[in-house]
């Protein structure tokens, strides 16, 4: 993977971002994962960007405290600028050695400033405070901090968890509020919808007319999801489709640039780099911008920048290709391997009462092996499946068998009759797919490195009225005739 438009430290892997954009560039602080043992505390790193396409890293922005501090591990924050031109970072620190009144870990909410540009930063332990009467010392962290201008003060939101209540439905945004960024007072609950384990990396902005709360979840789908409201106080609205990806892209946070707003967030590893090993924390970085509607709903698709990227034309499947499968299975694939890195754009006419259609990736010459892409329009849903499937035990990932499907990665879309466009950008083991530039699912792809592309439909009939494959320039790649070769299979 050549990295353009994602981003990974060599030898590492990148937590929760921490994006802030200023005179154009956007500067992504971000937890730096080694997975080492034992590890030294986590630290903040930076990069930057001015096209969302090229990374620079410039080093340790916030390093770890040291063993006995308070700040071990500097976990998730936000970054605001002072009109002094002061820059304040607002993180989490947190230390195992160290334990609440309530015989919890200890999370505490710290603060450091840069006049410097960000370059450098202080620390100032004095501003230290940790979770407030009636929440878990446990849960107190990603505190994000933004101007109110109506009330003229600074309001932070904080991940909490209320001291009582059911286990799994405590999670709160608890708020604190400041007139000077140094003394921070308890406010009301900011949302307290009592649903979640925890609302983690929160984030509110106005866009329009509407104001959007962002949050990410591990109680039921483990994903990045969001709110919309007419007012900084609500009520929320919960928008039909209201999460970001799906549940291998997790804590997005965004910046604004030019009227545009770009989600920040990390496609998760597998553990032992393979299909059936258990999804970890921290990832690869990567980019998705978000789409205001009309009604005020967001849409997510890649940035165009990433999508520019590919621009080497390769082999593709004839337009006007009609695959007719009443009872059963049709596919056609092309003749050849796909490269490493490319980008497919599919535009598939969907008949009425069709069951299944998609595409297929890194597939068998026959068609049998690969990853699957699958629309559901019955269901509503865009799933991401793969055969042969493997046992989910660390043990077994080299032994294949028939292991029923069991639904992992899914996106709920509208699915009506009629064309669809399915984009897939696939970047060594990197995938993101997205559905009618509005829904996107994210995945690994480790155990199958090559293979050929295809569409196919299931008890139904698709007319594929697109087929088009995008390599990166720097991959050779040799057009072909799309109408002599093709590889079809029933």
């Amino acid at each position: 993977m050549d990295q353009r438009g994602f981003y990974q430290p060599n030898g590492a892997w990148v937590g929760d971002v921490i994006p802030w954009q200023e005179d154009g560039v956007f500067h992504l602080f971000y937890l730096h994962e080694t997975r080492q043992m034992p590890k030294d505390g986590m630290p903040w790193r930076r990069v930057m960007t001015e096209n969302l396409v090229d990374f620079r890293e410039t080093g340790e922005a916030i390093s770890s405290g040291g063993p006995s501090a308070a700040d071990f591990n500097v976990y998730t924050g936000s970054i605001v600028l002072a009109g002094d031109g002061t820059h304040h970072a607002f993180y989490t620190g947190q230390n195992p050695v160290k334990t609440g009144d309530d015989g919890l870990p200890l999370q505490v909410v710290m603060h450091a400033t840069s006049d410097d540009g960000m370059r450098s930063w202080q620390r100032h332990p004095s501003y230290t405070f940790g979770a407030t009467a009636g929440y878990e010392s446990a849960d107190w962290r990603d505190p994000f901090v933004f101007w109110d201008e109506d009330a003229q003060i600074w309001r932070m939101l904080i991940t909490a968890r209320h001291a009582d209540g059911p286990a799994r439905r405590r999670g709160v945004i608890a708020q604190c509020t400041s007139r000077d960024l140094k003394r921070w007072e308890p406010a009301p609950p900011f949302w307290d919808p009592r649903r979640y384990l925890a609302h983690e990396c929160p984030e509110v902005f106005k866009w329009g007319e509407w104001w959007y709360l962002v949050f990410s979840e591990f109680s039921d789908a483990f994903t990045t999801r969001y709110r919309m409201s007419r007012s900084l106080h609500g009520p929320w609205i919960v928008p039909e489709y209201d999460t970001i990806d799906g549940r291998a892209f997790y804590a997005a946070k965004s910046a604004a640039r030019d009227g545009r707003r770009l989600f920040f967030g990390w496609i998760a590893s597998r553990e032992g780099a393979h299909d059936a090993g258990a999804w970890q924390w921290a990832g690869t970085m990567s980019v998705l911008e978000a789409e205001q509607r009309h009604d005020g709903t967001l849409a997510f698709h890649p940035a165009d920048e990433l999508r520019d990227t590919f621009s080497r034309p390769g082999e593709a499947i004839a337009s006007g290709t009609t695959l007719h499968a009443p009872d059963g299975h049709r596919d056609v694939l092309t003749l050849q391997d796909a490269p490493s890195s490319f980008r497919l754009r599919a535009r598939l006419e969907i008949d009425e009462g069709t069951s299944e259609c998609g595409v297929l990736l890194r597939a068998s010459a026959d068609g049998d092996e690969g990853y699957v892409l699958r629309l559901e329009p019955k269901r509503g849903r865009l799933v991401f499946d793969r055969w042969p499937r493997q046992s989910t035990g660390s043990e077994q990932w080299q032994i294949s068998g028939d292991v029923p499907f069991a639904v992992e990665l899914e996106r709920p879309c509208r699915l009506d009759a009629g064309e669809h466009e399915l984009e897939v950008i696939v970047d060594g083991d990197l995938c993101v797919a997205t559905v009618d530039n509005a829904t996107v699912l994210s995945t690994r792809l480790y155990d199958r490195q090559s293979g050929r592309l295809g569409v196919f439909v299931g008890e139904g009939t698709v007319t594929v009225t697109e087929f088009s494959v995008f390599a990166r320039d720097e991959v050779e790649v040799t057009p072909l005739d799309a109408a002599d070769d093709l590889v079809a299979a029933t």
